[in-house]
């Protein structure tokens, strides 16, 4: 009697860098791989053929991108390269000569073609048998996604070349952006974070034009978007969101509980001539405003942003004015970079004084010591009341999650002391004991 062996699955590493924009590309192809049979392996030892997906946004992240590349030759030796980085395929070629196949971000078909130059798929590979989840292949944990409603950005910032890595704004449609959010949620997940190069501009490129989900109509712009995304029941959080003046509509969603009262807005800097050289809207006094407005309408509002400091041409006076603007935006999350140029930048043109390392270290150092005063005296306001936690983990010592104002990978965190049978994914009560500048303790009620 002879025996019928099926071929082996042919195997694929893949490391991901970067944004959460580079996830969701990354949780794309690994789909795409997955429905033609090939199986995602841990570890380079394992794989037959290894895929990179870099990030090129700072020079930081080009050497760490380049850094990756060189550990998985070493450690493989079939090694394909993708994302951001890849729109500088000389670069990478002059570095890693042996690398099989270079590509740009969003170039999924071509990834998925040099893996099968690679490693062919096996033929005998049924779709309708080997099932992916329907939620497809997810790099997160299984109980919150990252939901990616456009590609690309029509602004020009001096200090940014992602326009130039990823084009202009293209929205995805407002049903096919829906029907994922609804597998997402169907396939367990309790969190869904909105996320894209320009969030508020989503639409823009299509004139807001009425898409159809379930039946019903719905317009392609982001207040339209959330108001439907509240009807899944589960937490929805905006990411990379430009305080356009449709961004107030949003505020009452919040209010209303509709959507996370949580807004993560890049604001960069205050002062109007450092804004001016990066070309970024000079919004300043206005944008203090709307925040008090926006808060008395939605009290528990946590806004989270990101600064630039030793911008060229950025004097001490403009690096007070910042200060002071934090002192009065009472902004809740907070990150900050030193200046750093990147190739093929506009601002590395700029007529203007290049900030000293040791300055820039200096206006850093003093920024985040500023900021954490303003975040520890806010978190502190959280003691004593009762807010829902989204477990993330769970050992010995309790259980670590987040409540509304915590992104994951880059907010705090809310550790629990309990015995009780708690579980990744689980949604609880609990009150605030303790907080420091970051993270929140809190018993489970």
């Amino acid at each position: 009697m002879s025996t019928v062996t099926t071929p082996a699955a042919p195997k694929v590493g893949f490391v991901s860098l970067g944004c959460p924009k580079a996830l969701v590309d990354s949780e794309r192809i690994l789909t795409q791989l997955r429905m033609e049979g090939y199986d995602v392996v841990s570890t380079y030892q394992d794989a037959d053929v290894v895929v990179v997906n870099t990030c090129g946004f700072i020079d930081s992240a080009k050497a760490e991108s380049l850094e990756v590349i060189g550990e998985a030759i070493k450690e493989n030796g079939k090694v394909i390269v993708t994302g951001c980085m890849g729109v500088e395929e000389s670069a990478i070629r002059k570095v890693h000569p042996s690398v099989l196949a270079v590509t740009g971000p969003q170039q999924y078909e071509q990834v998925v073609n040099a893996v099968h130059d690679a490693v062919p798929p096996n033929l005998n590979h049924n779709p309708l048998i080997d099932l992916v989840p329907p939620q497809g292949v997810k790099l997160t944990p299984r109980h919150y996604a990252y939901l990616k409603i456009s590609e690309g950005c029509n602004h020009s910032c001096s200090f940014c070349i992602i326009p130039s890595m990823r084009g202009k704004l293209v929205s995805r449609p407002v049903g096919d952006v829906l029907d994922e959010a609804q597998r997402l949620v169907k396939a367990g997940v309790k969190e869904l974070l909105v996320i894209s190069q320009d969030t508020s501009a989503y639409g823009v490129d299509v004139k807001y034009r009425t898409g159809f989900w379930n039946g019903a109509p719905v317009k392609t712009r982001m207040t339209e978007l959330c108001e439907a995304l509240s009807s899944l029941g589960v937490w929805v959080r905006l990411h990379y969101v430009y305080p356009y003046p449709h961004v107030d509509e949003l505020i009452p969603l919040m209010a209303a509980g509709k959507i996370l009262p949580y807004l993560d807005i890049p604001f960069q800097h205050a002062s109007p001539k450092v804004l001016k050289a990066m070309k970024r809207p000079a919004f300043e006094d206005k944008t203090l405003a709307r925040i008090k407005n926006w808060r008395v309408i939605c009290p528990d509002l946590i806004i989270r942003s990101t600064f630039i400091v030793g911008f060229p041409g950025e004097t001490e006076e403009d690096f007070q004015y910042l200060l002071d603007w934090l002192t009065e935006a009472q902004l809740d999350r907070v990150g900050c970079f030193q200046y750093s140029p990147v190739e093929g930048a506009p601002a590395n043109l700029l007529d203007a004084a290049i900030v000293p390392d040791d300055v820039k270290q200096d206006r850093w150092d003093r920024f985040m010591a500023h900021q954490q005063a303003i975040s520890a005296a806010r978190l502190q306001m959280k003691i004593g009341k009762e807010i829902e936690v989204l477990i993330d983990e769970v050992d010995e010592q309790g259980a670590v999650g987040r409540c509304f104002f915590d992104a994951p990978e880059i907010d705090g965190n809310v550790f629990i002391a309990t015995e009780q049978d708690i579980k990744p994914g689980d949604k609880i009560m609990c009150r605030v004991t303790d907080a420091d500048e970051y993270d929140l303790w809190a018993e489970v009620i």
